[in-house]
């Protein structure tokens, strides 16, 4: 599957480098030297350098070497293949993609509703489930998600009470 890994900022520098923002989380992976990554309007780039300046990710690709040719892509959207199917390290590494469409139940057996979503937001991530009630957003927290099994296609939730508490 194509998944947007990363968007090219400004120019660094007068040798063709950009800063990348990053939206993976796998990024010493996405951005290695030789990852080609794919555009939308600029066909395939290839990373030919990779560095870390001030907490910033600045890559320079292949066939760009000056300051004028990547301005031209800023903004670009960088694209790479990544099969969300992979078995990761340990049972809990799963790709975000893979938790929609599961069916989340309650402790007691209860259907729950369906993950239509997987909201990234600062402090943690958010399941966005679609129940009989309506959109319930829940904190993707072991307190609130005791239960995943990514091959089942379910997982066991505990959403909280209008008032905030826990059922």
């Amino acid at each position: 599957m194509k998944l947007n890994v990363g968007r090219i900022g400004k120019a660094h520098g007068i040798l063709g480098e950009a800063t990348i923002e990053v939206r993976t989380d796998e990024a010493e992976n996405r951005f290695s030297i030789g990852a080609v990554l794919e555009t939308d309007s600029h066909g395939e780039l290839t990373v030919v350098s990779a560095r870390v300046h001030n907490g910033i990710l600045l890559l320079g690709f292949q066939g760009i070497e000056d300051r004028n040719s990547i301005e031209a892509l800023r903004n670009e959207l960088l694209y790479a293949e990544v099969d969300i199917q992979a078995p990761g390290i340990d049972e809990d590494d799963y790709h975000v993609l893979q938790l929609v469409g599961c069916t989340a139940y309650l402790v007691d057996g209860d259907e729950f509703g369906v993950v239509t979503d997987v909201l990234n937001l600062p402090g943690q991530d958010v399941l966005a489930i679609k129940s009989a009630d309506g959109e319930v957003l829940i904190p993707f927290v072991r307190q609130l998600v005791p239960v995943v099994d990514i091959k089942a296609k379910r997982m066991t939730v505990i959403p909280p009470d209008i008032d905030g508490s826990v059922r």
